[in-house]
C-alpha cells in the first residue's frame, strides 16, 4: 500500500495469503486521515453519569464487568466533577462487597466478591490514581485483586524485579504440567492496569500458556513515567522472564492495548530478537503523538469517557500543562526516533476506522515499515481499539481474534 491520501484495500487474495481469513480479518480499509474538527468540551458531571451507565448497561470499556445496579448507587452520590467525590462513591459501594469476601465462608464467594470490590475500586481511581481519594482507592483495588487470586490453581505469583532502585511489580501466572511454557506479556493502556490485563488472559491457561501482566510506564505501579526511553522497563521485564527456568524464552509474545500498543509498537522494533510476535491494538506511533492532534482530537475527546488529557499530563515525564504536552508528546514518534523501517517481530495490528483517539494513518504507517509481512485485523465500523458498543466489544475482540493469533504464533499452529 502507498500511502498517498487515498483508500488503500487488501484484497481477497492478498487477506488469503496472509492467512486472515479464518480470523476474519479480511474488512480491511484504510480511509485519509481525518480533517480537523473543532475541539470537543469535556463532559459535565451529569453527561458522565448518563454515559457511565449507559456504557455499564451494554458492558462497554470501561466498565466491563460492573454490575449495573452497583453502577447506579455509587452514581445517585455524585453531584460534581471532583476526584475525591467520585472515589468516595464508588469505594462506599466496593466496601460492601469487601465486607462480604471477609464474610464469605467459601473459596467461590470470596473470589467473587472481592472480584467485585477490586472492579469498583478500579473505577473509583479511573482513569487515573490523580487525588488523595483516588490513591486511596487505588490502593484498595490491589489489595483487593490480590486477595481474589489467592485460592486459584494454578497459583498467581505477585513478582518483584528491581529496577534502577525501585521496582517492577507483575503478575505471573503458567499453565500445570507446561514446563517451560510459552507466555504472553501484557501491557496495560493509560487507563487499563496490569489486573485488568490478568484478569483477560486467565482464559489463557487451558491452551497451555502463562502471562506476566505489567503496568505500562508512568501508569499504575510502574517505576517510569513515560519518555521516549521508558521502554527499557519492559526490555527488563524480558530479561526476567528469561531467567524462568519454567519459561520457554523463545516463545514470547507481547500484548499492548491502547498506549501499551505504542510500547508494543516499540519492543517490536527494540526487542524483535526475543519477541516471537506481538499485538498492538490502536498504537499511536507517530500522528497521533503530534501538537495538532493533541489539540484537535484529544483535548475533549468524547470516545472517551473523561479526562484523556488530564490523564496522559499524570503519566508524562516532565509535564505539568497541555502545552508542555504538545511539547513532549512528538519526542515519543518512533517516526522521529528514526524506528520506523527497521526489522521487526511479526505483527498483529488491530484498530478501528472510526477511532478518534488514534488516527488510523499510524496504522498504516507502521504496517508499512519494517521488514516481515503483518497481519491487520481493521473494523470499519469499529472505533478505539477496533470496538463497537455491540457486536465487536473487547472482550469478543479478545476472545476472537487476539487470543487465537497469540495461540498460534506460540505453538507454531
Amino acid at each position: 500500500m502507498q500511502n498517498h491520501g487515498t483508500k488503500n484495500r487488501i484484497s481477497f487474495h492478498q487477506a488469503r495469503s496472509l492467512g486472515l481469513l479464518g480470523l476474519g480479518l479480511f474488512a480491511f480499509l484504510l480511509p485519509p486521515s481525518a480533517p480537523a474538527r473543532a475541539q470537543a468540551q469535556e463532559r459535565t458531571i451529569d453527561e458522565i453519569k448518563v454515559e457511565a451507565q449507559a456504557r455499564a448497561e451494554r458492558r462497554n470499556y470501561p466498565l466491563i464487568g460492573l454490575d449495573p445496579a452497583d453502577v447506579r448507587d455509587a452514581l445517585a452520590g455524585i453531584k460534581t466533577r471532583d476526584a475525591n467525590e467520585w472515589a468516595a462513591n464508588w469505594s462506599a459501594v466496593a466496601d460492601r462487597y469487601v465486607a462480604k469476601a471477609e464474610a464469605a465462608t467459601s473459596a467461590d464467594d470470596k473470589r467473587a466478591n472481592y472480584l467485585r470490590a477490586w472492579r469498583l475500586y478500579y473505577f473509583a481511581q479511573w482513569p487515573v490514581a490523580s487525588s488523595d481519594g483516588k490513591k486511596a482507592a487505588y490502593q484498595k483495588a490491589l489489595d483487593a485483586f490480590v486477595k481474589s487470586t489467592q485460592a486459584l490453581t494454578p497459583a498467581v505469583e505477585v513478582v518483584h524485579i528491581p529496577f534502577e532502585g525501585k521496582e517492577i511489580v507483575g503478575y505471573l501466572r503458567l499453565p500445570t504440567g507446561v514446563s517451560p511454557a510459552p507466555l504472553v506479556l501484557a501491557v496495560s493502556g493509560l487507563d487499563s492496569r496490569k489486573e485488568t490485563m490478568a484478569d483477560s488472559y486467565n482464559a489463557l491457561l487451558e491452551h497451555g500458556v502463562g502471562y506476566f501482566a505489567v503496568d505500562g510506564p508512568g501508569t499504575g505501579q510502574a517505576p517510569v513515567k513515560v519518555s521516549p526511553t521508558a521502554e527499557r522497563m519492559l526490555s527488563k521485564v524480558v530479561d526476567y522472564l528469561g531467567t524462568r527456568k519454567e519459561i520457554d524464552p523463545k516463545r514470547i509474545v507481547m500484548h499492548g492495548v491502547s498506549f501499551g500498543g505504542y510500547w508494543g509498537a516499540k519492543m517490536a522494533i527494540v526487542e524483535h530478537d526475543r519477541l516471537r510476535g506481538v499485538v498492538v491494538q490502536s498504537p499511536p506511533v507517530h500522528n497521533g503523538l503530534q501538537a495538532e492532534f493533541l489539540k484537535t482530537n484529544l483535548l475533549g475527546n468524547r470516545e472517551y469517557l473523561f479526562d484523556v488529557v488530564p490523564a496522559f499530563l499524570n503519566v508524562v515525564e516532565n509535564v505539568g500543562s497541555t502545552e508542555d504536552l504538545a511539547r513532549e508528546f512528538p519526542k515519543l514518534s518512533l517516526q522521529n526516533q528514526g524506528l520506523l523501517g527497521k526489522p521487526t517481530a511479526p505483527m498483529l495490528i488491530i484498530g478501528g476506522t472510526k477511532d478518534t483517539q488514534v488516527p488510523i494513518a499510524d496504522l498504516e504507517l507502521l504496517l508499512n515499515s519494517g521488514d516481515v509481512p503483518k497481519d491487520a485485523w481493521i473494523n470499519p465500523k469499529g472505533g478505539h481499539l477496533g470496538r463497537e458498543s455491540v457486536g465487536w466489544t473487547d472482550p469478543v475482540i479478545f476472545r476472537k481474534v487476539i487470543m487465537p493469533w497469540e495461540i498460534r504464533m506460540l505453538k507454531g499452529e
